[in-house]
């Protein structure tokens, strides 16, 4: 699947110090650990996966008829927010 980049991602990566390479390496080897299907164009998952050792969370949407991921946000969990698996929310 081709990996389309929103202008919102391309800046949050930016600011955060996130790469295209290393959102490949989190996209390489994760999972979904929330689903957003009442999303449109199209649903949109969370996904965690990893990069140099280091979590990642990427929002992206497939666009499954012309064979697009469709990249929305990308960051680095927040420890405070997040259990030490990074894929459960601590109770607020």
């Amino acid at each position: 699947m081709r990996l389309i980049y929103r202008q919102h991602a391309v800046k949050r990566m930016f600011e955060r110090g996130i790469s295209t390479d290393d959102v490949a390496a989190a996209l390489a080897d994760g999972r979904v650990i929330q689903d957003y299907p009442t999303d449109t164009p199209y649903p949109s998952c969370l996904w965690l996966g990893y990069s140099h050792g280091r979590p990642v969370h990427i929002v992206f949407a497939d666009n499954q008829d012309d064979g697009e991921r469709i990249i929305i946000t990308v960051y680095r969990p927040d420890p405070a927010l997040w259990a030490d698996d990074y894929a459960t929310r601590k109770p607020s």
